[in-house]
């Protein structure tokens, strides 16, 4: 008679448990299907170290949109956003997510992400987008979110982003590299100088070893003439270069000069790390 009624009750207590384990599915599924667009928020402030925000998110992590706002990181009270809003949608695609973006100031067509989770990383993917060569575009002055020097500089013009086989992965919260990436600074000008445009020049990131990644700066057409070398890896970045004005455009440059970097001569010296 006893082992009759236990046996009873333990048929009654596996049920429930399916049933609770079912009910924190289901939650668990739900909060997946309908998690807000805040999300996203959140995934590139932690993989920009807080540079890169999403302010007035609506929708779903799945399909929504936000104002895109550069920042110089945590505690700084320098902050600009890009005109008009960030769209996005995020779908699975293999074993990893694709993530397509479009805002109509300043990405190409469509830019595509592909993501793919492992055990403690993350690798992002940029394959060509077959909308030219360039995958997107902002204004110049949204680099004085960054605090100084560009909000000193208040540079006006455009940054313009390149990619070739470009990977990016994050392990033990460092980002590596693999590919190319060019940032081409077209027709700058600053309001510390009367001289306009200063020139444009291209930034190139481009992967030298496992873990490190080569900078160089080089002057593509201008008056100001900015070249110099570093390195990118570890989190941490290295870079070397120098500013000179072209014969004939000293006077017209020597403001610019002592406030981009320090002087020795007739040149600026610019370091990092």
């Amino acid at each position: 008679m006893k082992a009759a009624k236990s046996s009873a009750a333990q048929g009654q207590v596996l049920p429930r448990r399916w049933a609770i384990a079912g009910a924190l599915v289901g939650a668990l599924l739900a909060l997946l299907l309908f998690a807000p667009a805040s999300w996203m928020a959140g995934l590139l402030a932690d993989a920009s170290e807080g540079k890169l925000l999403l302010t007035d998110t609506r929708g779903s992590i799945w399909s929504g949109s936000g104002v895109l706002v550069l920042t110089g990181g945590a505690g700084s009270r320098d902050a600009t956003a890009l005109p008009g809003r960030l769209e996005w949608a995020l779908a699975p695609k293999g074993l990893g997510l694709a993530l397509r973006a479009r805002q109509a100031c300043c990405i190409n067509g469509e830019l595509l992400i592909l993501a793919q989770p492992g055990w403690g990383r993350l690798s992002l993917s940029l394959p060509s987008n077959g909308q030219g060569d360039w995958l997107a575009r902002v204004p110049a002055a949204w680099l004085g979110g960054l605090g100084t020097p560009w909000n000193t500089l208040q540079l006006s013009g455009s940054v313009r982003l390149s990619a070739q086989e470009l990977k990016l992965e994050r392990v033990q919260g460092h980002w590596l590299s693999s590919g190319r990436l060019d940032l081409d600074l077209v027709n700058l000008s600053s309001r510390v100088s009367n001289l306009a445009p200063l020139g444009s020049y291209r930034l190139s990131l481009t992967n030298e070893q496992p873990g490190i990644s080569r900078l160089q700066l080089n002057t593509l057409d201008g008056a100001l003439l900015l070249n110099g070398l570093g390195t990118l890896g570890g989190g941490k970045a290295r870079f070397l270069g120098e500013a000179t004005a072209a014969p004939g455009r000293e006077a017209a440059l020597n403001n610019l000069l002592n406030i981009i970097g320090r002087r020795q001569g007739a040149r600026s010296v610019i370091s990092i790390g």
